[in-house]
């Protein structure tokens, strides 16, 4: 199986998750490449059977960096998607994520979406045991 993913980060949470996802279908002989939204071109991203894209909520609304790149993907009719969303409010932005690919023809097989909270280190910080639904999301996606 091959990937593509795609995500933007502001604190870290979501490189960290698509980082540990990579090594998940890494140790499964998976063939993986990661961009963030600055380095991949929507209109020529390279040929995978699952993209995954993943994002953060920021104003109430998914990151205006991905909403950009999703709206501009060309050529993704009838490919898999995967979507991953964090944000520290009580509502996730996954269906946000959804029906912008969904214009796109493309079919979800995969959403899973990560509540942050407060961290004195950081500010911000994956909730426990973040690791553990990932199994679930990875199964989903082939």
């Amino acid at each position: 199986m091959n990937y593509v993913i795609v995500y933007w980060s502001r604190y870290g949470n979501g490189k960290k998750i698509v980082e540990t996802i990579e090594t998940k279908l890494k140790k499964n002989n998976a063939d993986v490449q990661m961009f963030t939204t600055d380095e991949a071109d929507p209109t020529k991203l390279p040929e995978a059977e699952t993209y995954i894209f993943s994002a953060p909520t920021e104003a109430f609304r998914i990151k205006s960096d991905m909403r950009k790149f999703m709206k501009k993907l060309q050529g993704m009719e009838g490919k898999k998607y995967g979507i991953i969303n964090t944000h520290s409010m009580n509502k996730n932005w996954l269906g946000s994520m959804e029906k912008t690919l969904s214009k796109k023809n493309m079919v979800k097989v995969a959403a899973i979406d990560f509540k942050v909270g407060k961290d004195p280190q950081s500010g911000n910080a994956l909730p426990e045991g973040w690791e553990q639904p990932l199994d679930t999301f990875i199964k989903n996606l082939s």
